[in-house]
């Protein structure tokens, strides 16, 4: 509940919005329990001739009878106690039962007192008949239903706003975080947990929110009106009706532990359900390339099984608090009909010797009595399903916190170093990396690239090159050793002034869901139409771009770029990092996808666009490595030899075994 409390604490931060579900919430249960209470009128007046000025008439005459008849039994007890001895024991008794007479007295005319005070009102507004009355009841029951029920529609609108507010900013800081989380997060927990996280659970959080604010609060208060009306007519009786309570609340929270641990493994296996997904709407080319459809549905099902069992425990315990709490209510109007009926139907106000009213009650009194433990039974009734909410609520936000309470590693340093307008070189010193801690991906990496120096890195699958060139934009941290910039440690520099100077283009070109000119100025969100058109000339992509796509520049390229073939990707990659014009460019396998014809145009371009430009690149494309200053072999995490292609092609064995055969192996 601790982090369920927390997201509490935004829908607070709208006191006005809290305030008034409150009040609405108030006004629903005094309404509630106001049209219960017309029953005492309807069954002590309507229902034996009387009006409600003339039933409230006969009350007074009554209690005034009650009174004189007991001033006589007084005066009998007073004479006979005169005469008895001060010490006896019957003398005692008498004294006792002198007081009760008088208490009862007092009684009497406290009800008399109370009647004068509204007589006068009934008198002179209240009808003088019976089926007036009942007229005038009736209509007192209706308006006050409608205007119950529209304070009931104001609460539950303001409190869907207070739950979907909450929602909406989790949602928002969740994205924020998501964006902020180190890319291992990404691995180690997946696509499908962090979209459980950001959709079941938030709105298990805001539906949460919603009932606290709704059902929690406005049940419960009429719950409460009930059983103050109930109280007001006898207190007595209404505590030994509620004689269950104690065992129904241990019942609840047996059954509010079970819920909490029910639903947080339920969530654990719908993030399961949801990662299957991504991965098979992911790879269904493969799955279909290999007629795996059988085998993915198999395995996608056994989670779909195992998230079914867990469900179902979860309807299991829900099942059960609905019957619990009609138990309960069963067990206290039975209680309450079996005591009541014997105290009106006998006219006595002890039961066992235990004194439960201070006057008789009357037939309607008692119906009221009822009526008010079938209005708390009602709103009972309703809570059954608030456990299972505040349950499933609670779960979700432990684990939406968790994701907003990390940390990540790679953040911006307290105090930034700004980096040289002009730098000289960029130093790799001592790296290693290792994604896990059984296996090292990096080792001892050192490397020195000048500025405006052209390194490319060659090497077989799974040496590191990519990670190598992660670790320049800070999308990883080294576990030893140090990247810099002219003796800076880049985990010195701000995010943004780092990566505002790093252009990136990977073999699996990423695109957003957004037009062609959007993608091409991504890196670059101020760019005029002309830039945007000039950066795709040059990356040879403005003919297809044209020709091709109906819409043009303004052709939305659908998720990942999926609308385009792997070639016209890379082409608006290329086109973006050129757009963005960085001092450092990354190339990560960039022309892998691309035609021939099309390569030894691109090439002509990078030919221009690098020179002068810090540029790091992977390829084993012999026409790509003439482009390079220098060459970096790599095996197994480790920098075995540097030099240009010449010399490398004389000594280096591995480097003409990937780049100087015809049939190479590709990284």
């Amino acid at each position: 509940m601790k982090q369920f409390r927390r997201a509490l604490r935004l829908a607070f931060r709208r006191p006005g919005i809290v305030a008034a579900c409150w009040a609405t919430s108030l006004l629903v249960a005094v309404f509630w329990a106001t049209n219960l209470l017309a029953v005492w009128p309807i069954v002590d007046a309507v229902m034996h001739g009387e009006s409600i000025p003339s039933w409230l008439a006969k009350e007074v005459a009554e209690q005034r009878a009650t009174i004189a008849r007991l001033d006589v039994e007084s005066e009998g007890l007073s004479a006979r106690l005169a005469e008895a001895d001060a010490g006896a024991e019957t003398a005692s008794e008498l004294r006792f039962e002198l007081a009760n007479l008088r208490e009862t007295q007092e009684h009497a005319q406290q009800k008399i007192d109370n009647i004068a005070w509204v007589q006068p009102t009934a008198e002179r507004w209240l009808p003088d008949t019976p089926f007036e009355t009942l007229l005038y009841v009736c209509a007192f029951v209706l308006v006050g239903t409608i205007i119950k029920n529209l304070f009931r529609v104001a609460n539950l609108v303001l409190v869907a706003q207070l739950g979907e507010t909450v929602a909406y900013e989790l949602r928002k800081a969740y994205f924020a975080q998501v964006l902020r989380l180190d890319l291992a997060e990404f691995s180690d927990r997946g696509r499908g947990d962090l979209m459980t996280r950001c959709t079941s659970d938030l709105g298990h959080v805001g539906q949460g929110v919603q009932v606290l604010f709704g059902q929690a609060v406005r049940e419960p208060l009429k719950a409460i009106a009930c059983f103050a009306m109930a109280a007001w007519f006898s207190w007595r009786l209404l505590a030994l009706t509620v004689f269950v309570l104690p065992i129904a609340v241990l019942g609840i929270r047996w059954l509010a532990k079970s819920l909490k641990r029910a639903n947080r493994r339920a969530m654990e296996e719908l993030s399961g359900v949801f990662e299957s997904l991504t991965e098979t709407l992911g790879g269904i080319r493969v799955i279909r390339t290999f007629g795996r459809e059988a085998g993915e549905s198999d395995r996608f099902n056994q989670s779909l099984r195992q998230l079914y069992w867990r469900r179902m425990k979860i309807a299991g315990y829900d099942s059960l608090a609905s019957p619990m709490t009609e138990n309960l209510g069963v067990a206290m109007v039975v209680t309450a009909a079996v005591a009541g009926g014997y105290l009106v139907l006998n006219r006595e106000t002890d039961l066992f010797g235990v004194k439960i009213s201070d006057t008789a009650l009357t037939h309607g009194q008692m119906t009221a009595f009822f009526a008010m433990l079938a209005g708390m039974g009602d709103p009972a009734r309703r809570l059954s399903g608030v456990f299972g909410a505040i349950q499933r609520a609670s779960v979700s936000a432990e684990r939406v916190y968790a994701v907003l309470d990390r940390r990540p590693a790679i953040a911006d340093p307290p105090s930034p170093t700004p980096l040289p307008t002009e730098w000289k070189a960029l130093r790799f010193e001592g790296l290693s990396f290792q994604y896990t801690p059984d296996r090292l991906t990096l080792e001892d990496v050192s490397l020195e690239v000048k500025a405006g120096e052209t390194i490319a890195l060659v090497g077989p699958n799974g040496c590191g090159k990519s990670t190598l060139l992660s670790l320049p934009p800070r999308l990883y941290d080294p576990s030893e050793g140090v990247v810099s910039i002219d003796g800076i440690d880049l985990r010195d520099v701000s995010l943004d002034d780092l990566r505002g100077r790093i252009g990136v283009v990977s073999q699996q070109a990423q695109l957003m869901n957004l037009s062609v000119a959007d993608n091409i100025a991504f890196g670059r969100p101020g760019a005029t139409h002309d830039e945007i058109v000039m950066a795709a000339q040059q990356a040879h992509a403005h003919r297809f771009i044209t020709e091709r796509l109906a819409a043009g520049y303004d052709t939305l390229v659908g998720p990942g770029g999926g609308r385009l073939s792997g070639g016209q990707r890379q082409r608006l990659a290329l086109a973006r990092a050129i757009l963005r014009d960085p001092e450092l460019l990354i190339l990560d396998e960039a022309t892998s996808q691309i035609d021939v014809e099309s390569e030894q145009l691109i090439h002509k371009t990078l030919t221009a666009f690098m020179r002068g430009r810090t540029t790091l690149l992977i390829t084993h494309r012999p026409s790509t490595l003439t482009l390079a200053d220098r060459v970096v072999v790599m095996d197994a995490g480790r920098v075995i030899d540097v030099g240009t292609p010449d010399e490398l092609a004389d000594r280096c064995d591995l480097f003409r075994r990937l780049c100087c055969q015809p049939l190479r192996e590709s990284a």
